[in-house]
Protein backbone atom coordinates (compact mmCIF):
# COMPACT_ATOMS: atom_id res chain seq x y z
CA UNK A 1 0.00 0.00 0.00
CA UNK A 2 1.10 3.17 -1.45
CA UNK A 3 1.58 5.89 1.99
CA UNK A 4 0.67 9.56 0.77
CA UNK A 5 1.61 12.71 2.80
CA UNK A 6 -0.51 15.59 3.15
CA UNK A 7 0.83 18.94 3.97
CA UNK A 8 -1.77 21.40 5.27
CA UNK A 9 -4.50 18.61 6.66
CA UNK A 10 -7.34 19.69 7.95
CA UNK A 11 -10.20 18.61 9.49
CA UNK A 12 -12.56 21.18 8.79
CA UNK A 13 -15.34 21.02 6.09
CA UNK A 14 -15.22 22.41 2.43
CA UNK A 15 -11.30 22.40 2.79
CA UNK A 16 -9.65 20.54 -0.73
CA UNK A 17 -6.92 18.69 1.70
CA UNK A 18 -10.02 17.25 3.36
CA UNK A 19 -11.34 16.39 -0.07
CA UNK A 20 -8.41 14.67 -1.14
CA UNK A 21 -7.81 12.91 2.36
CA UNK A 22 -11.43 11.40 2.00
CA UNK A 23 -10.54 9.79 -1.44
CA UNK A 24 -7.39 8.76 -0.76
CA UNK A 25 -8.53 6.81 2.05
CA UNK A 26 -11.90 5.76 0.18
CA UNK A 27 -9.05 4.38 -2.61
CA UNK A 28 -7.08 2.19 0.08
CA UNK A 29 -3.88 4.67 0.22
CA UNK A 30 -2.25 4.87 3.68
CA UNK A 31 -2.67 8.62 4.60
CA UNK A 32 -0.43 10.65 6.83
CA UNK A 33 -2.09 14.09 7.66
CA UNK A 34 0.63 16.70 7.80
CA UNK A 35 -1.01 19.78 10.28
CA UNK A 36 0.77 22.20 12.30
CA UNK A 37 -2.75 22.28 14.77
CA UNK A 38 -2.27 18.08 15.01
CA UNK A 39 -4.78 16.40 16.57
CA UNK A 40 -6.97 13.91 14.85
CA UNK A 41 -8.52 14.67 11.39
CA UNK A 42 -11.01 12.24 9.75
CA UNK A 43 -9.79 9.05 12.07
CA UNK A 44 -6.02 9.82 11.77
CA UNK A 45 -3.70 10.56 14.40
CA UNK A 46 -1.72 13.94 12.23
CA UNK A 47 1.99 14.87 13.32
CA UNK A 48 3.08 18.31 13.47
CA UNK A 49 5.61 18.24 10.59
CA UNK A 50 7.07 15.62 8.21
CA UNK A 51 10.27 15.41 10.26
CA UNK A 52 7.56 13.79 12.87
CA UNK A 53 6.61 10.88 10.36
CA UNK A 54 8.77 7.71 11.03
CA UNK A 55 8.36 5.62 8.00
CA UNK A 56 8.70 5.75 4.03
CA UNK A 57 6.53 8.07 2.50
CA UNK A 58 5.40 7.73 -1.49
CA UNK A 59 3.78 10.89 -2.35
CA UNK A 60 3.78 14.49 -0.77
CA UNK A 61 0.64 16.41 -1.33
CA UNK A 62 1.26 20.13 -0.79
CA UNK A 63 -2.06 22.09 0.42
CA UNK A 64 -0.17 25.08 2.49
CA UNK A 65 1.21 28.56 0.85
CA UNK A 66 5.43 28.58 -0.14
CA UNK A 67 5.64 30.43 3.39
CA UNK A 68 3.85 28.05 5.42
CA UNK A 69 5.82 25.50 3.94
CA UNK A 70 9.31 26.31 5.34
CA UNK A 71 9.58 24.80 8.06
CA UNK A 72 8.90 21.70 6.03
CA UNK A 73 11.25 22.14 3.34
CA UNK A 74 15.09 20.45 4.64
CA UNK A 75 12.89 17.94 5.89
CA UNK A 76 11.05 16.83 2.62
CA UNK A 77 14.72 17.48 0.72
CA UNK A 78 16.40 14.82 2.73
CA UNK A 79 13.55 12.41 2.93
CA UNK A 80 13.12 9.56 0.90
CA UNK A 81 9.91 10.96 -0.71
CA UNK A 82 9.74 10.10 -4.01
CA UNK A 83 6.94 12.57 -5.71
CA UNK A 84 5.76 15.79 -4.24
CA UNK A 85 2.70 17.51 -5.94
CA UNK A 86 2.13 21.23 -5.91
CA UNK A 87 -1.89 21.78 -5.64
CA UNK A 88 -3.07 25.11 -7.25
CA UNK A 89 -2.08 27.95 -5.21
CA UNK A 90 1.01 26.32 -3.60
CA UNK A 91 3.61 26.52 -6.10
CA UNK A 92 6.83 28.03 -5.74
CA UNK A 93 9.54 28.07 -8.34
CA UNK A 94 12.73 27.91 -6.06
CA UNK A 95 11.29 25.14 -3.62
CA UNK A 96 10.38 23.45 -7.02
CA UNK A 97 13.98 23.86 -8.00
CA UNK A 98 15.11 22.25 -4.99
CA UNK A 99 12.80 19.37 -4.80
CA UNK A 100 13.90 17.98 -8.46
CA UNK A 101 17.65 19.19 -7.56
CA UNK A 102 17.05 16.33 -4.37
CA UNK A 103 16.15 13.72 -6.90
CA UNK A 104 12.18 14.68 -6.10
CA UNK A 105 9.82 13.97 -9.12
CA UNK A 106 7.80 17.37 -9.06
CA UNK A 107 4.56 17.91 -9.99
CA UNK A 108 2.12 21.06 -10.57
CA UNK A 109 -1.73 19.41 -10.45
CA UNK A 110 -4.42 19.06 -8.48
CA UNK A 111 -4.55 15.76 -6.69
CA UNK A 112 -8.20 15.78 -6.33
CA UNK A 113 -8.87 15.95 -10.22
CA UNK A 114 -5.74 13.40 -10.55
CA UNK A 115 -7.35 10.94 -8.07
CA UNK A 116 -10.89 10.81 -9.96
CA UNK A 117 -9.55 10.80 -13.24
CA UNK A 118 -7.03 8.14 -12.53
CA UNK A 119 -4.47 10.24 -12.81
CA UNK A 120 -2.97 9.66 -9.71
CA UNK A 121 -0.56 6.07 -10.35
CA UNK A 122 1.79 6.16 -12.67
Amino acid sequence: MKTVAILGASEKEGRYSRTAQEILMEKGYNVVPISLKGGNILGLESYKSIAEYPAKIDTLTIYVSPKNMEQDVEAIIRSDIRRVIFNPGTESNEIEQRFRESGKEVVKACTIVMLKTDQFER
